[in-house]
């Protein structure tokens, strides 16, 4: 008999909440949705709330009101809480098994720290936690029995061509006395990139790139920050970083390939020369049903891959001249510390102005690289370390933006 799986989404107006949720719809007997947070989409949180009624939800300062005016009645029974807060409560709530973690940017880390500190199943689909602090959250489930899945797609491509003992051991289900990470079984692992929609656009022609067209992405349907990520590689550069902290594995380990059809989404290579990947369909359904399932499989509905469709699969080398944004991750995910705390927070100040239309396309990774020469890594040991080093750079970035505009580049 099938044990019914609490399940808290943060994050569920975005377009990992949108994915998590079709899955659940699929499995009624399996998840019932027991906490939800949506932040300012006060609408669409409330009829989402009103069809799963949760215990608990969390929303931005302000917003309690309208989101129980959207639900209506079917929010007569559920707890509605506002500010940062209402994320970590909601996280930790005893009436939650998994906490899916669909929050972009550095306000996931919070409570998605929260749910492993309370033992939960944490389905790892936002970066920024695992890039901020991934040694300590990987610590801390081991300190509390946290299980930690990843839910990013390439990542859990990775998790799923891994051997059974493997699994177990990333999982904390590994039998005691264990070792930790992926061990000496594998030589590398390989993570795929699309290219996003810039791959072949000439060098010249970025930096006069628009914010819409770099939301336009060929294969992947993700919100605008994501999106621009994909477009500077920066976010092939994050999920660098994320699975030398998932896998304890150095980033001289860790390769990127272009992959445009995105078919491929990761390769391990094992100690003994075989190399394994995973193939699928580009829809985030998959590694989500598989990661709310694990250790079992269900239907994700999902469109079928259909091999003789493809027909053929394209890999190159990434242009780290065009887009270096992927060198710069590389970097800090080989200095580690606060190094990749810094990266991550310059970016997001960049990708931001770059939306507002404030800065250039080629600008981003320019701004990036004068934040990292200007703040030194040094060790974390806490959230508090994190935060106030998130904050010293987000601050420096903004003060630096201004001269990186002047230049016209």
């Amino acid at each position: 008999m099938t044990v019914l799986n609490r399940v808290a989404i943060l994050g569920v107006t975005g377009s990992i909440g949108a994915s998590t949720v079709d899955v659940v719809r699929r499995h009624p007997g399996r998840f019932r949705i027991t906490g939800l947070s949506g932040w300012q989409q006060s609408s669409a949180l409330g009829l989402l709330a009103a069809e799963f009624m949760p215990e608990m939800i969390a929303t931005a300062p302000g917003h309690a009101g309208a989101v129980r005016v959207a639900g209506g009645l079917g929010l007569s029974s559920s707890q509605i809480l506002e500010g940062p807060n209402a994320l970590i409560r909601v996280a930790q709530s005893h009436n939650v098994d998994t906490v899916v973690t669909g929050i972009v940017g550095a306000a996931g880390l919070p409570p998605t720290l929260a749910a492993v500190q309370a033992g939960k199943r944490v389905l790892v689909a936002n970066k920024e936690p695992l890039v901020m602090m991934g040694s300590l959250l990987m610590e801390e489930a081991r300190r509390t029995g946290a299980c930690i899945l990843p839910t990013d797609s390439e990542h859990n491509a990775v998790f799923q061509c891994l051997p059974l003992p493997l699994q177990q051991r990333l999982t904390g289900n590994a039998p005691a006395g264990s070792t930790t990470g992926i061990g000496s079984e594998i030589s590398r692992i390989t993570l795929t990139a699309s290219g996003g929609p810039f791959l072949h656009t000439p060098a010249a022609a970025l930096a006069n790139v628009s914010a819409t067209q770099a939301l336009e992405h060929p294969n992947w349907k993700m919100g605008p920050k994501v999106s621009i990520d994909s477009a500077t590689l920066m976010n092939k550069g994050l999920e660098l970083i994320e699975a030398c902290a998932l896998f304890s594995i150095p980033e001289s380990q860790v390769d990127i390939v272009i992959h445009p059809q995105s078919i491929v989404h990761s390769l391990v290579e094992f100690c003994d020369g075989s190399l394994i990947a995973q193939l699928a369909s580009a829809d985030m359904r998959i590694p989500i049903a598989h990661a709310l399932a694990y250790p079992e499989r269900i239907n994700s509905g999902a469109t079928s891959l259909n091999l003789t469709a493809v027909a053929s699969l394209q890999f190159e080398e990434p242009d780290t001249e065009r887009f270096p944004c992927l060198r710069l991750a590389r970097e800090a995910a080989r200095a580690g510390g606060s190094v990749p705390t810094i990266l991550n927070a310059a970016n997001e100040v960049a990708v931001s102005a770059f939306q507002e239309g404030k800065l250039g396309f080629m600008q981003i990774p320019q701004l990036i690289e004068r934040v990292l020469d200007a703040l030194p890594g040094e060790r974390v040991t806490s959230l508090e370390a994190v935060t106030y080093i998130d904050d010293k750079a987000r601050q420096l970035a903004q003060h630096m933006l201004p001269s990186i505009v002047g230049t016209g580049v």
